[in-house]
């Protein structure tokens, strides 16, 4: 197995961007895997931008992932994911969580937001194989819904190649280092996107 893998991690604050960034580089470090981990942070404050870069099995790397240098790209918000499509590598993956987030320019009418095909059409056009999932998708558990970052995190898991890389079980010992007595509804989360089934879109 090629243990050289880059992630691009993009949305907004307050959806858990770095916390995915976070564990996936602790379960790395703890197996040995050479990790750097790279977050971005825009405004401080909910709603402002962020983005994390990963890139495991490298002594030494650049500060920066390259241009369509990305394994995979993950988007937590709609609009984010046009920051994403010049990482992702021809033949890479790319999730795109649609959620839609709001900025006062548009809902002023000020600025447009893109359609969610024409981000599909954008992200196709790089060559990456794209799985969406909508914002309303994130299941209940126990009538609650899980939390949307960690659901997403096991769906990557059993659906893109960085399950080659990381076991469920590695990440759910992540989660509990992390989160200690709030580990339970994140490993919730992370079990229920582990057993979903995305399709290509």
């Amino acid at each position: 197995m090629n243990n050289y893998f880059d992630v691009y991690i993009v949305g907004l604050g307050g959806q858990g961007v770095l916390t995915i960034g976070e564990l996936l580089a602790k379960a790395g470090l703890k197996k040995g895997l050479p990790v750097n981990f790279y977050p971005i942070k825009g405004m401080s404050q909910r709603g402002g931008f962020v983005q994390g870069q990963l890139r495991f099995g490298r002594e030494s790397v650049g500060p920066s992932l390259p241009s369509m240098g990305a394994d995979l790209v993950v988007s937590m918000e709609r609009s984010e994911s046009l920051k994403g499509v010049k990482y992702v590598k021809r033949g890479g993956e790319f999730l795109l969580y649609d959620d839609t987030w709001f900025t006062t320019a548009v809902i002023t009418k000020k600025a447009a937001y893109p359609t969610l095909g024409d981000v599909q059409k954008e992200i196709r056009e790089a060559g990456a194989k794209l799985y969406c999932l909508s914002g309303d998708s994130v299941p209940k558990v126990d009538g609650v819904p899980v939390h949307a970052n960690m659901y997403i995190l096991g769906a990557l898991l059993s659906n893109t190649a960085l399950g080659t890389l990381f076991t469920l079980d590695e990440i759910a010992a992540a989660t509990k280092e992390e989160f200690h007595e709030n580990a339970k509804s994140n490993i919730a989360a992370l079990e229920a996107g582990h057993a979903s089934v995305l399709e290509t879109v």
